[in-house]
Parts: structure tokens; sequence; C-alpha cells
């Protein structure tokens, strides 16, 4: 085994070692398909962080003796907004350009947040959490529901995130419902990174990333780590240390949510996994480390005054066909 390639794998391990810190969990079965979550908790949960939504961070998926999410970072704070696994959403923020410098907005999942300064705002960035709303959990066997009511003076909401892995099936649904209880409208966009780290397997050409369409576009990584050919990503060779793939904005889709169905395979252990939703793509991105690799669909929000929006995202987990 030559030098690099056991760099690469002893890197990898130690990415995926797991603190011996116990944070608040929960641990759900179908059956076929067991999951592990990690719970909303400002004082002692693992994530804190300003960025992504607080609820369903799942530190574990695994469907017929194969690991689909886990540890893709080096280890760090629980504040830091990017230690954080699974299949996890990020909201954008409501109104911070007419926010002040000092005064607070507020992401859906998160709670209300201090404007710092006037600088353009920046999802790598932490900020100061003013309110954290309140949440409440409820766990039964094959489910968790997430609710998080909050009461801000300038959006008030209650949004409700529900993890269930589906009877007799290798499936895991996330079922959404936002309802605006506050007097103002909430328009937002809100997507998933889906931080996917299958059998820890290091990110190269074993992996094809699939669309119901011809996709196109050009990226951090076009040409020489990756590219597009027809409907798939394909990845021409085997990223190496610290280099990344970045599509800020792929094209193809249309205005119909049969185009949000995504499929990552891997060639090399047979595992695959497909994407749907019930609203359509407005926007694609695509991001990969050696580590992980993440595609980012993207959905707009529109909420009225007393009104609720409900979206469905399905996950199903299967044998790449030979």
């Amino acid at each position: 085994m030559g030098v690099k390639i056991l760099s690469y794998i002893l890197l990898f391990l130690a990415l995926c070692s797991m603190t011996t810190v116990k944070f608040p969990d929960a641990e759900i079965s179908n059956g076929l398909t067991r999951a592990k979550l990690f719970l909303p908790d400002s004082l002692n949960g693992y994530y804190r962080g300003s960025r992504f939504d607080w609820s369903g961070t799942i530190s574990s998926l695994n469907y017929n003796g194969h690991e689909y999410f886990g540890k893709w970072f080096k280890p760090g704070d629980s504040e830091i907004h990017d230690t954080v696994t699974g299949p996890v959403e990020e909201f954008a923020p409501l109104d911070y350009e007419q926010t002040k410098p000092g005064e607070s907005f507020v992401k859906i999942g998160i709670g209300a947040l201090l404007k710092p300064d006037d600088k353009a705002y920046a999802s790598g960035r932490p900020l100061t959490i003013l309110n954290h709303g309140i949440w409440k959990i409820n766990e039964q066997p094959d489910q968790v529901q997430f609710t998080q009511e909050l009461k801000d003076i300038n959006y008030s909401y209650r949004y409700q995130k529900t993890v269930q892995l589906i009877t007799n099936k290798s499936q895991m649904l996330l079922s959404h419902i936002l309802k605006n209880t506050g007097k103002r409208t909430i328009e937002t966009k809100v997507y998933s990174h889906n931080f996917f780290v299958m059998d820890q397997q290091l990110i190269g050409t074993a992996f094809i990333v699939k669309f119901p369409f011809t996709v196109s576009g050009r990226g951090v990584g076009s040409g020489e780590l990756i590219d597009v050919k027809d409907n798939k990503l394909v990845f021409l060779r085997n990223l190496e240390g610290s280099e990344t793939v970045y599509y800020e904005s792929l094209s193809g889709y249309s205005g119909d949510a049969r185009d949000f169905d995504i499929r990552i395979e891997n060639q090399k252990t047979g595992r695959g996994v497909r994407i749907t939703c019930d609203q359509p793509i407005s926007k694609l991105a695509f991001w990969a480390c050696l580590t992980t690799l993440c595609p980012e669909p993207y959905i707009k929000i529109r909420v009225e005054p007393g009104n609720e929006f409900r979206w469905k995202i399905n996950y199903e987990f299967y044998t790449v066909p030979k």
C-alpha cells in the first residue's frame, strides 16, 4: 500500500472517530433501517451553530449493513457551522439586508440572531443567537418529530419537521410544516446540504451523481476533477488532500417537481440513494471534498400570515443494479 493512500485512509478514520462526549440523541428503526439523530439543546446539544436548522441532524443511518452518513470533518466545536452531519437543511435569513446593525433577524430552525455590522450576510460566519424559541421533541420507535415555536418582533412561526423511517421500506421521509403565526409574509428558500458519507468511501471515480434531465454548468474542479456528461456528474479522478469541487448553480431542470430526483451511486460498494421531493427545484448546487459529496437542491417558500407551507423529501436507499 502506497504512503499517500495509507495517509488518506488514516485521515479518514480520524475524521470518522466519534467523540466520547454524550450529547442528547435518539435512535429510530423500522426493522430494515436504523438511524441515530442528535436532538436540539441550546446548552448541551451537539450542534448549536447559527447556519443550519437544528432539527434532524443525523449522525448515522444504516441500511442492510451499509452506512450513509457520518462525520466527514475534523473534530471541532459544536458552535462551528460545518461540524454537522446528515442531510441538514439551511433556510435563507429573513430581511437581513433591511436589518440594522445591533438589531435582530430570523433564520427558521434556529431563531432570532444578532446582526453585528453592515457587512453582507455570509452563511459561514458565526453569529450570536438571541432567541432560540421553544423546542419540543416527540420520539417514537420509527420517527422523531421536532417542533420549534418562535415569537419575535419581526417574524413568528411554528416549524415542525418529522424524520420517519417508512415501515417495511428502505426509505427515510422528512416531512415539514411551516406555519406563519406572525403578521408579516415569510419569504425564504431552503436547501439540504446532504453530507453523504457512504461506507467511509473517499470521493472519486467510484461515485456517479444522476439527474432526470440533461445537466450543465461549470464550477470549481470542472474538467480536472469532475465533469458533466448528459444527465450525470462524473469524477475524472479521485480527490486528494484538501481538493474540493463546487458548482454554485447547475442548470437543466424545469419547474416540474419530477425533476427533483437525484441519485448517488457508488460502483465499488454497489450502494445508492435516491432523493425526491414534492416541490420543484429553484436552484441546484453541488459540493464535494475528500470525505463527502453533497447535491444541494433548493426550494422556494412563501407563507402568508395564518397560513402554512408543507413539503416532503424522501430518501430511498438501494442496491445498484449490476
